[in-house]
Order: structure tokens, then sequence, then C-alpha cells
């Protein structure tokens, strides 16, 4: 499956104890949709979050952000795992 990295910008920051819930609940969803959420980063006082994901298609990422806790991603990247 191809891997993406999801971008969030929360503006005013965000707290990493706040995605770690966040992250949780994508891991109870993800299953659904043949989705696995793999990793995050947190740039707490920038507002970035960083989520990288293994899915079909970027849309059945979306969904899982979407239904699990409806903090969709600005953009979506598909990438390609380096060294």
């Amino acid at each position: 499956m191809p891997l993406y990295m999801d971008v969030h910008s929360i503006d005013g920051g965000v707290a990493v104890n706040d995605v770690a819930q966040a992250h949780l609940a994508d891991l109870q969803t993800q299953d659904l949709y043949g989705v696995r959420y793999l990793r995050y980063w947190v740039d707490e006082g920038a507002g970035k979050v960083f989520c990288l994901v293994d899915a079909p298609d970027s849309g059945a990422a979306e969904r899982v952000h979407r239904e699990a806790h409806g903090l969709v991603a600005d953009a979506i990247f598909t990438v390609v795992e380096g060294a």
C-alpha cells in the first residue's frame, strides 16, 4: 500500500497529549478502512502535526481522521520511505 504523510495546522498550538489521544482514536477506527497509522510528530508551539499512514488511498486516511476525531488534515502527500 502507498504511504502518506498528512499535515495538520492548529491555530494557537497543540498539546502532544491531545495528539496522543487523537492518535489512539485513529488506531481504534483504522481497521474499518484498511488503514494503518504508523507514527506521528508534533510541533506544539507551531500547532503542526504530521502523521505517517499506510493506506489504500488518501481518501481512506482522511475518513479515519474524520470519523475518529474530526481533525482532518490540511494536506496529504504521497511519500516514499528513505534511509
